[in-house]
Parts: C-alpha cells; sequence; structure tokens
C-alpha cells in the first residue's frame, strides 16, 4: 500500500500558477485539457504536464468520457475539499482532505449513460 504523495511533492507543484488555475477550474466542473489550456491560457503540453502532475499527487482524478460517434476523451476534476498547510514544532505538513470517492456502480453508470 502506498502512502500518498510527499509533502515536498505537493508543495512544488501548488507552487505552480498553472497547477493552481487547473485545480481552481476543476473543482466547478470536469474539463477536457483543450478546454483547461483555453481556460488557463497555457499551451496542452503544459496542461498534460501539470494534469498529470496533480493525478500523481492525488489532487485531479482524470476520467473517461465517450462521445456519440464513440471516441473517447479524458476529463479532469479536481479531488479535494480541503488542502491545510501546519506548521508543527519546526515541521510543515500538508493534509488534504478529498471528497468522497464514486462508487464504482456509479461510475459504470454514468460511462453506461456517456455512450
Amino acid at each position: 500500500m502506498s502512502e500518498g504523495p510527499a509533502d515536498e511533492d505537493i508543495f512544488a507543484l501548488l507552487d505552480d500558477e498553472y497547477a493552481r488555475e487547473i485545480l481552481t477550474q476543476t473543482s466547478v466542473e470536469p474539463m477536457s485539457a483543450k478546454t483547461l489550456s483555453d481556460r488557463c491560457d497555457a499551451s496542452l503540453p503544459t496542461i498534460y504536464r501539470r494534469t498529470e502532475r496533480l493525478v500523481e499527487c492525488d489532487l485531479l482524478v482524470e476520467q473517461t468520457k465517450v462521445r456519440q460517434n464513440g471516441h473517447h476523451y479524458s476529463v479532469f476534476e479536481a479531488c479535494l475539499d480541503r488542502l491545510t498547510v501546519e506548521l508543527d514544532e519546526g515541521e510543515l505538513s500538508v493534509t488534504i482532505d478529498a471528497g468522497e470517492p464514486e462508487d464504482p456502480a456509479d461510475r459504470f453508470t454514468n460511462l453506461w449513460e456517456g455512450i
């Protein structure tokens, strides 16, 4: 069982303006990389690099959507309700409070309804 991301990784990621903007935008609604590129005024490669790091740090989730023509694409959604930074006896730490994880059955239903 893996621990979560290291606090240093979270701090470094949140220091990035694009990562913060991606989290802000996707906290309202799930968005594709193209939409994020437009809203964040960033190139697609920049968006893909940041979303990959955000997913690795458990701050963002990637879901696959299927278009009516059968092609699929990814949308990203922020998966945290609160991020807390604490300073205690000379140590900085990060606590991430995530929303309720989606039930696998609900995820399958949502995927099926999207077809």
